[in-house]
């Protein structure tokens, strides 16, 4: 191996962060200033790339930048795993840029300029953390990363933005202080911190109880950016960030550089005979398999789908974990293998769900029943990935997955092999039924979602996804149990939103009760529609008939029935303002108000009962919930000699009710490239890695990290 002085690990850090004075000056005119990114971020990938050759030959690129303190040099270091790292972070920056374009567009999102600058400076941190060449530089570069992150995570601005920020902030600085002391640790005991292949020679002669505490203070540290239980619980939170910020997250920088700065832990910094006799190691991968299990539990109850895929995060980034803490060959390569496999499978699933939200402003699982006709290529994409994650073959989970079963039978751990295939059963078991419904189900014959429907791992009341504050999602009956008895009066709530708009909607004026109530719609394209309203009441994206027939028809129908036992003293007035607000939005959510106006559609039966209701909107049906207000309503004509005829309505529902079926798109209309080009290339990394793993430029990096590491030869076809 030798050593070769040049600029260009240093160009490859400063690169993004110059790219951000162009994105800033360029805010003015969004093509030049996208441009700006597009640019950057292929330059920054090229300058990488060309590192590539020299480092598979054994070589070391080296920057040096003089002393930063006493005794420590500011150094970058370009060697096998730092390369590795710094070319996932940039090839997939240039693939999320462009995806970028599409998502902020088509949301009309705001602050787009301060967004793609701080994606910047973001990857720059990144690139630092991976071509750091001891642990102080990493170290900084490491807390500059959670700076850059944090206006993403905030970008929304809401109450609950913020709040997921400060615990952002609190978990990962908290993590920072952490890492900070074992620094501290090694330095005061070794009088170095720099990275060696190996390990720090006399880290293995100083007190063992002062050795194993530093390896406990940095790996703990580490690991809260790697979403270790019990200090994983920022990273659903986080999920209220746009969701090329979740992709970010989760596969490009934050959590990567978790488990990276475990790696160059284990690596470079104790080395495998000194964990070994230490004994940590071990009690490292256990925590990993209990992070693997407990997550994939937890994922099997959530319905809002990037929260589903927030907790498939955290059971994933622990099979590194798991890898690195058995620290066999073959677990090796299937530890380090998993950083780029699960980054273009993540990546994939997490450009899937934005493009699902920005089309159709669908974020819950119970919702996406038969998407596939709206999205076919999106949901082919998801299927794919879904199968990777669940390590089956031909996508690169199953080669990752396949080395860490094989290292962990090798170690003479084969509980660890036994958690891997059930933490694959787990996976199939969460992701299967989102595949399965999108193309093989109807909104009326779907069943229900989540699996699980117990409190395991979060709160009633989760945090909307999509950049546009508070959302209703799953365990809404909870919420609204909740909100009544802390609120006090439900009739004063629903008047306060009400008050003085016929149609329900909140005034101007009244900011925090319209983010306490959903509003209704204005359209299927309203980008602050909650999530209570998803396009099953548009079914075709763009033809809907209006809501405001529906509302004077529940006003109508409810009135005279809410006279009968209204307080005597209450004036009329409110009682129909409250009722009429009440009534109009439980209809939109739980009818077909708004139905599309396919062909396909099933009329209602000529019957007395289906021509008064169709008389306010054509082509709804009677609801199950509304039959007795139409029973009991004396304005609709109905005697009880019609009862048997509302029974049979009742009855055949499900023939009655308009089917929300998605309108069928081709690969060429259901999204706009910016957004389809993206996933498609991150689902095709994706099965390259599967395929011809042994082609892959990763894989020939992950070679030299193993065999510097364990001083055996390593060819992974002799693995098999």
């Amino acid at each position: 191996m030798s050593t070769i002085i040049s600029l260009k690990p240093l160009l490859a850090v400063i690169l993004p962060a110059i790219g951000i004075g162009g994105i800033v000056l360029s805010r003015r005119y969004p093509n030049i200033r996208e441009g700006a990114t597009i640019v950057t971020a292929v330059s920054t990938v090229g300058v990488i790339a060309s590192l590539l050759p020299a480092v598979l030959s054994g070589n070391v690129y080296i920057t040096n930048l003089g002393t930063f303190v006493p005794g420590v040099a500011f150094t970058l270091r370009a060697d096998a795993l730092g390369t590795l790292f710094a070319l996932l972070a940039s090839f997939l920056w240039v693939i999320t840029s462009f995806y970028s374009i599409g998502y902020m567009r088509g949301l009309d999102e705001h602050a787009q300029t301060r967004y793609f600058a701080s994606f910047a400076g973001s990857v720059s941190a990144a690139i630092g953390v991976a071509f750091a060449s001891n642990l102080i530089i990493l170290y900084i570069f490491y807390e500059l990363l959670t700076v850059a992150t944090y206006p993403l995570v905030t970008h929304d601005e809401s109450d609950a933005a913020r709040a997921a920020g400060r615990k952002y902030l609190a978990y990962t600085f908290g993590g920072g202080v952490a890492v900070l002391a074992g620094i501290v640790l090694v330095f005061w005991s070794t009088g170095t911190v720099a990275f060696t292949p190996g390990g720090i020679a006399s880290l293995a002669s100083i007190d063992p109880l002062i050795a194993r505490g530093a390896f406990a203070l940095l790996a703990g540290g580490f690991g809260v950016k790697a979403a270790l239980i019990p200090v994983h619980s920022w990273l659903p939170d986080a999920m209220v960030a746009p969701t090329p910020v979740s992709g970010l997250l989760h596969a490009v920088a934050v959590v990567k550089s978790g488990v990276f700065g475990i790696s160059r832990l284990v690596f470079d910094v104790y080395g495998p005979e000194t964990v070994a006799a230490l004994g940590v190691g071990v009690p490292l991968a256990a925590i990993a398999a209990v992070t693997i299990v407990i997550a994939s539990i937890i994922a099997l109850r959530q319905d809002n789908l990037k929260r589903r895929l927030a907790y498939s995060t955290i059971s994933q980034l622990s099979y590194i974990t798991l890898g690195l803490g058995l620290f066999s060959p073959e677990a090796l390569i299937g530890g380090l293998l998993h950083i780029p496999a699960h980054a273009f499978m993540k990546l994939t699933l997490f450009f899937c769900a934005g493009a699902i939200h920005v089309e159709t402003h669908t974020d819950n699982i119970s919702k996406m029943a038969g998407i596939g006709r709206r999205m076919p290529l999106t949901m082919s994409a998801f299927a794919i990935a879904s199968v990777g994650m669940a390590g089956l073959p031909l996508v690169a989970g199953f080669v990752s997955k396949w080395y860490l079963l094989i290292g962990s039978v090798d170690a003479g751990y084969p509980i660890f092999a036994i958690v891997l295939l059930s933490s694959g059963i787990l996976n199939i078991a969460y992701f299967w039924p989102i595949v399965y419904q999108a193309f093989f189900q109807t909104a009326v014959e779907t069943d229900a979602k989540p699996v699980i429907e117990f409190s395991l791992g979060g709160q009633w009341r989760p945090i909307r996804t999509d950049g546009h504050g508070h959302g209703r999602e799953y365990g809404d009956e909870h919420t609204e149990e909740t909100e009544s008895e802390s609120d006090g009066d439900d009739t004063a709530d629903i008047a306060t939103t009400g008050d003085g708009n016929a149609n329900g909607q909140p005034d101007d004026t009244d900011a925090e009760s319209s983010q306490q109530e959903p509003k209704i719609p204005d359209g299927p394209s309203d980008p602050n529609a909650e999530t209570t309203y998803a396009v099953d009441m548009y079914p075709s994206d763009h033809t809907t008939t209006s809501t405001a027939d529906t509302e004077r028809s529940a006003r109508k129908t409810t009135a005279n029935n809410r006279d009968e036992t209204a307080n005597p003293n209450a004036t009329m007035n409110t009682g129909e303002d409250n009722t009429s607000i009440e009534t109009a939005s439980r209809s939109s959510s739980s009818t077909d108000a708004s139905p599309s106006t396919h062909a396909s559609d099933t009329p209602l039966t000529d019957t007395p009962e289906s021509k008064t209701e169709t008389e306010h909107s054509p082509n709804a049906s009677i609801n199950r919930d509304d039959t007795q207000t139409l029973r009991d309503d004396p304005d609709l004509g109905i005697s009880d000699g019609d009862d048997e005829t509302l029974k049979t309505e009742e009855n055949n529902d499900d023939m009655h009710v308009s089917d929300p079926a998605w309108e069928r798109r081709t690969v060429r209309t259901e999204s706009t490239w910016f957004m389809l080009a993206p996933i498609v290339i991150a689902v095709t990394g994706a099965v390259v890695l599967g395929v011809i793993p042994q082609q892959a430029v990763f894989l020939s990096l992950i070679e030299q990290v193993v065999t510097a590491a364990t001083g055996v030869v390593i060819w992974v076809g002799s693995l098999h």
